[in-house]
């Protein structure tokens, strides 16, 4: 769907006028005639909103909501409903009867609005005989909203174009006094809502990016903040929005509808959440630019912004005709709230104002009927009591069940009969079932300060009204939980696709918890289980608002972490809790020379201090991270001060914490893999390579492989005796650890059979015998293997043997290049070798280049660099260090070709300074 809006200004037609006869458009008022409406449309439009609709059954529930949010945006509520039902009905028409786009105007007037529905289908024509009673049939599919089109627009037609059909339709605006729009009744003083000695109203105007741009003085008073802390900053960093997986609307959709009035929270300088309530107002600015209005009061001080309900103005229980009124209506109002919150919200707030209370509190039930959780209250600290849980059945006898209504006179007399309300202050209570089907499903209560208020008749008043409103609930209850149902799984299958996608530890460990953050805990912490015998080890500490973690790290390491506790489920973790306290009460000590200290040296960390005891000071719940039967760790959340997880919350975190212990655990073992694999091809590389005199040796090696360090292909250096040095670069057949297993035997036992002083023809004879007795596992070698002595002279003399690798290259002071070795059969193929050694003298200057096949068979498409196209680069490096030759030939490979090397690689230069 697309939409613009366009308030102000003179709009012409947005479509050219028809070209066909003038009675194809006009009003179906006649018996089977059409007529033309001729009367011009109002000359100045005011605003214009558009939007285009699929052809797909789901825009016709889509095309209501625009026109409704549209309308209620103008502020013409008295339409609205007409104006959604022929909507409704015209992109029905269009979108599953005609099969095509559908295009909804809505244009705004002095005297009315105007809607247009086109759709792009020309050539079905609206029927031009018969009459309306055979076109609105209702045993045909179409042509009803023509018929209501005619029964409840005050003007409507039709309209032709080559590629559009228009119906059209005007709602013209009742008469209403200027300045009303709605009003309450007039209530007696003691009736009216309380309010502090001041209303505050903060006004905040957030721009089109959703940052702040203006902040009044009540906000600064309410919220802590000064003008110049929070401008440019969003909205989001301070709204604590009651968002749960499953539920659409967050803070930054409700900055874009037109207006929006609820209940969320905004933090304050001081960590805590003030519960607020909102009335939003998308305005434009002199440049057009738009932005929203936000009026804020504190949420127990609604009724100075909330928009009165409709209801009965007369006798709540008889309409105006002596008609009895529906009994939900009249406790709950119309229209109900569409949300749950929003449903039990207004619950108890009418429950407390029908007992004249001064609390109230509703209760939902567990699915197993077996605890009640606090998901609504008036009156209370709902922060703290929010989601709380207490049994249904307290104790023996009626009174100890949520089952039965019950009345405490005075709560003294039986302290914690009701524990929701200990420490409120409140005396005298009156408790209802709420059942559907005689099946529990919550529990409303009423509470007073005074004692002896209420007795079985006031309880009788709220029972009944509570059968009203139990059927309401529970279908609102299921409604969201299969919203939550669908935003769990869908949360969950991306939190298993983004914990896939990696083995490294660390991020694995810091996915777990930027999942977990915001979306189900206001704070995590993650700790991990090396061994058994090893304790937990704080590993990773995350908090929505990021100045609060080196606060959070520090508090929990100075207390004992959770014990690793096997079983399944989350459970309460308290000491967080009393740690924070107790770090507040002394720093509040402190600052106040109660501890007989300088105060002075206190003062600048009571701050953080109080700030981390209100982020940490909530509830905390702690869930093993089991994996192959072993705790590996445990995965900690927490919420602010005064407030608890819900049960949906918890079962969706145990789900997350099953993933991420696999997840971590994978993790843990491809890093002990990879280390064992890394300590294990770093014993197969060479140590340092020797210094010799009057010679620079340089290696280059790459192994192919993402992780290897050491492939099929090796190399060596080292000295033998007497001032001879031994070297050898070889390539066993293949890649990876197999290759790299005989490449450690080469080695090895090259070292070991040229220090026993034979020649080179028989150290790889023998070496030949201890590949072939590997059996299965043994792969032929090529391999250059070579001793050096320099001489006095500053030469140096070399004998080399060359067992089917390729050949070595010597570079001349002169720039000439050429072998310096002959082809023999390569190892690990025969048993009897007959090898010989050749001499070779490299001269001051001259440069012996050794490779492996992976040099040679560089490939890029059909070319290859081949032995020709070595020994052209190499004649380019006369003059150059061993170090530089190696590096040139080297880049000279990786240019090459393109794509990644798929053989190893090693370079051995050789230069006789």
């Amino acid at each position: 769907m697309t939409t613009g809006l366009i308030p102000g200004g003179q709009t012409p037609d947005p479509r050219p006028s028809s070209t066909r006869p003038p009675h194809q458009r006009g009003d179906l008022t006649g018996q089977g005639a059409l007529h033309v409406d001729d009367r011009p449309r109002s000359s100045v439009i005011t605003a214009r909103a558009a939007a285009s609709f699929e052809p797909v059954g789901r825009s016709v529930a889509t095309a209501r909501s625009f026109v409704r949010d549209t309308l209620q945006g103008w502020g013409f509520a008295d339409i609205i409903d007409d104006a959604v039902v022929l909507t409704s009905e015209l992109v029905t028409n269009a979108v599953v009867h005609a099969g095509t786009h559908a295009d909804v105007l809505c244009l705004r007037s002095a005297d009315g609005v105007r809607i247009e529905v086109s759709d792009r289908y020309p050539e079905r024509e609206i029927p031009l005989q018969g009459s309306l009673a055979t076109m609105g049939s209702p045993d045909r599919e179409g042509g009803r909203g023509l018929q209501l089109c005619a029964a409840i627009a005050g003007r409507w037609g039709v309209e032709y174009t080559p590629t559009h059909k228009q119906v059209w339709f005007q709602l013209d605006l009742p008469d209403r006094p200027v300045g009303t729009r709605t009003a309450g009744p007039s209530l007696p003083a003691d009736l009216l809502p309380l309010a502090d000695s001041r209303v505050r109203v903060a006004v905040v105007q957030i721009d089109r990016t959703g940052a702040i741009s203006a902040w009044n003085e009540d906000a600064e008073e309410l919220f802590g903040y000064s003008a110049d802390q929070v401008t440019g900053k969003p909205l989001t960093d301070l709204a604590a929005w009651p968002h749960t997986p499953g539920t659409s609307t967050g803070i930054v959709e409700a900055l874009q509808l037109s207006r929006w009035e609820g209940s969320y929270g905004i933090r304050g300088a001081n960590g805590r959440v003030t519960p607020v309530y909102a009335s939003h107002l998308r305005v434009r600015d002199t440049d057009g630019e738009p932005s929203t209005v936000c009026l804020l009061v504190r949420d127990h001080e609604r009724a100075v912004l909330q928009t009165p309900s409709r209801g009965p103005a007369s006798d709540p229980a008889t309409t105006s005709d002596g008609q009895n009124a529906d009994p939900f209506e009249v406790f709950i109002g119309s229209p109900a709230p569409d949300d749950l919150d929003g449903l039990l919200q207004r619950t108890v707030e009418r429950a407390r104002d029908m007992l004249d209370g001064d609390s109230a509190f509703l209760l939902l039930a567990t699915d197993d009927e077996t605890e009640l959780e606090v998901r609504a209250s008036t009156g209370l600290p709902s922060a703290r009591q929010r989601f709380a849980r207490v049994p249904v059945e307290a104790g023996p006898g009626r009174y100890g069940s949520a089952r039965m209504p019950a009345v405490h006179e005075d709560l003294l007399a039986v302290p914690g009969a009701v524990p929701l309300l200990n420490g409120t202050g409140m005396r005298s209570v009156v408790t209802v079932p709420l059942k559907v089907e005689g099946r529990l499903t919550g529990s409303l209560g009423v509470a007073a300060e005074a004692s002896g208020r209420y007795s079985n008749e006031e309880a009788l008043r709220l029972q009944f009204a509570a059968d009203r409103i139990a059927l309401a609930v529970e279908s609102a209850r299921l409604g969201e939980l299969e919203r939550l149902r669908r935003g769990s799984l869908s949360f969950l299958v991306e939190a298993s696709d983004l914990l896939a996608g990696t083995l490294d530890r660390d991020q694995t460990l810091a996915l777990m918890a930027q999942m977990t953050v915001p979306t189900l805990a206001t704070w995590c912490a993650v700790y991990t289980i090396a061994d058994q015998a090893s304790d937990p080890y704080l590993s990773y500490v995350l908090h929505e608002d990021e100045e609060f973690i080196d606060g959070i790290k520090s508090l929990l390491s100075k207390i004992a972490p959770p014990d690793p506790v096997p079983t399944p489920g989350a459970r309460v973790w308290a000491a967080p809790a009393a740690a924070a306290h107790d770090a507040a009460l002394r720093s509040s000590m402190r600052s106040l020379g109660l501890t007989g200290g300088p105060t002075h040296q206190m003062a600048s960390g009571i701050g953080p201090t109080l700030a981390t005891a209100s982020a940490v000071g909530g509830e905390t719940v702690v869930l093993p991270l089991v994996a192959r039967n072993r705790v590996i760790g445990m995965l900690t959340l927490g919420k602010p001060t005064d407030e608890h997880f819900r049960q949906e919350i918890l079962e969706l975190a145990e789900d997350l914490s099953r993933r991420a212990a696999l997840a971590l655990d994978n993790a843990r073992l491809y890093s002990e893999r990879t280390a064992i694999s890394q300590a294990l091809q770093r014993s197969l590389l060479p140590p340092e390579l020797p210094e010799i005199d009057g010679v620079e040796v340089e290696v280059i090696y790459r192994a192919a492989g993402e992780g290897n360090e050491v492939g099929g292909d090796f190399y060596d250096v080292f000295p033998i005796s007497d001032g001879a040095y031994g070297f050898a670069i070889g390539d066993v057949c293949g890649t990876g650890p197999n290759a790299a297993a005989v490449t450690g035997l080469a080695r090895h036992a090259l070292r070991l059979l040229a220090r026993e002083g034979l020649s080179g023809p028989a150290v790889l004879e023998r070496l030949n015998s201890a590949i072939l007795d590997e059996g299965a596992r043994s792969r032929f070698l090529t391999l250059l293997y070579g001793e050096m002595r320099p001489q006095e002279d500053g030469s140096a003399e070399l004998k080399v043997v060359c067992a089917g690798h390729p050949l070595p290259l010597r570079l001349r002071q002169n720039g000439t290049v050429e072998a310096a070795a002959e082809p023999q059969p390569l190892l690990g193929v025969m048993e009897d070798l007959e090898l010989y050694e050749q001499t070779v003298t490299l001269d001051p200057g001259d440069v012996l280049l050794c490779v492996t096949d992976g040099v040679t068979e560089r490939r890029e498409g059909t070319r290859m660099l081949g032995d020709d196209g070595l020994a052209d680069v190499l004649t380019t490096c006369t003059g150059l260090t061993a170090g530089a030759v190696a590096a040139r030939i080297m880049r000279a490979v990786e240019r090459f070709a393109s794509d990644a090397p798929s053989d190893d690689m090693a370079i051995l230069a050789m230069r006789v300074a």
